[in-house]
């Protein structure tokens, strides 16, 4: 049986015991301020676009259609049963992360971060339509990002030092999984907040480790081991990238950890090794200022500069070194990005005025722009799935 397979199994397991026991000690499977919503499950989405708002007055999801050309028409609107939240000291870029709004394929299932409630929203995924199954405390304050592997859920929280919560989804819900849940002991007084928290939590490939970057509290790399029933190591290994402030975090076809410098303004590649060290492959800079988000795309990486209004492109090679192909202008204020199932389409937050920019993807890397749309309520929100 191949490890992916046997820990998927494992999971599967553990998620069916913490669901049960919370079901037998009468724990509201919603949490203490959920939502019981339907109780079918989704059945996936295609051609849709969500972009959460962040927005501190509600936190909405909007919905868009994705049409055969690559342009948004807007479905619908649903309320996350949450607070948006800002951290201090930032403009277009309020909760200051990557994965904030996260799908999971293998349950069709859409997560979103409620930072000013200190609370995760769960959604069921059909089509273009949501439906709200819970809202579930967070394990700390002021969630900022979600990773998905299986049906092991973590969630990264950025204040009071920073902590990750992990949770087994079963039938739609999140279950906070016991003695899972890890501090990282950052400095909380640290200022400004949006370049002192944590940027994101992914899991590896493989789901063997759990990553967080902590910016410019630490410029660490944690790596955590993900143990047999998806429990987390003790602490972390820390790995120090003095002075490049490690934002956003990704992986490349050949397993290579993919990192956003936000210090240095530069993509890096790293191996992962097993004992949850990192060993730097390359560095490429992009020539413009606050570089703190990538997403992938057939093959390439985006690379969001929240300070030129622009993304660069570029081209990683199966050894990991890392080619540069330019830059694409965008909306003030870039930050956040997500493309396409196929590749096709890119889709890029711009927080300065609430605007997703629409790309093609072309087949040498370029970006073609092919329009925009405003997302009502969502100015220096973050949060992009497209599908």
């Amino acid at each position: 049986m191949k490890r992916s397979t046997a820990r998927a199994l494992r999971l599967s397991v553990a998620a069916a015991a913490v669901g049960g026991l919370a079901a037998l000690s009468g724990a509201g499977a919603a949490g203490a301020d959920g939502y019981q919503g339907e109780t079918h499950l989704g059945e996936g989405a295609d051609h849709v676009v969500f972009v959460q708002t962040d927005n501190v007055a509600g936190n909405q999801i909007v919905a868009y259609d994705r049409m055969d050309n690559g342009t948004l028409t807007l479905a619908n609107t649903y309320n996350t049963g949450g607070l948006g939240g800002v951290l201090s000291g930032s403009v277009v870029d309020h909760l200051a992360s990557q994965g904030s709004l996260t799908f999971d394929r293998g349950n069709s299932l859409l997560y979103a971060v409620n930072a000013g409630s200190n609370t995760v929203s769960v959604f069921s995924v059909r089509g273009d339509r949501l439906t709200l199954r819970q809202v579930v405390n967070s394990g700390g304050t002021f969630p900022v990002s979600v990773a998905v592997h299986g049906n092991l859920v973590s969630v990264l929280n950025a204040e009071n030092g920073g902590s990750v919560q992990e949770y087994v989804s079963f039938f739609g819900r999140l279950f906070a999984l016991p003695g899972s849940n890890r501090a990282l002991g950052l400095d909380p007084s640290a200022a400004p907040q949006f370049v002192n928290t944590p940027g994101q939590v992914a899991f590896s490939p493989d789901g063997s480790r759990l990553i967080v970057t902590t910016k410019a509290n630490g410029n660490d790399i944690d790596v955590f081991r993900v143990g047999f029933f998806g429990q987390l190591s003790a602490s972390p290994v820390a790995n120090s990238e003095p002075g490049t402030v490690p934002f956003a975090i990704t992986f490349d076809q050949a397993g290579h950890l993919v990192i956003a410098e936000a210090g240095t303004n530069a993509l890096a590649t790293f191996t992962l090794n097993f004992d949850g060290t990192v060993s730097l492959i390359n560095s490429v800079g992009t020539g413009y200022a606050a570089t703190c988000w990538v997403t992938p795309a057939q093959g390439f990486f985006y690379a969001s500069n929240a300070g030129s209004a622009n993304v660069s492109g570029y081209q990683s090679a199966p050894n990991g070194q890392l080619t540069l192909l330019g830059a694409t202008d965008t909306d003030p204020g870039t930050v956040d990005a997500s493309a396409s199932t196929d590749g096709q389409f890119l889709y890029v937050q711009t927080g300065k005025n609430g605007i997703v920019d629409e790309f093609q993807v072309n087949a040498n890397g370029t970006l073609s722009a092919i329009g925009s749309v405003t997302v009502a309520g969502a100015a220096g929100g973050e949060g992009i799935v497209a599908l």
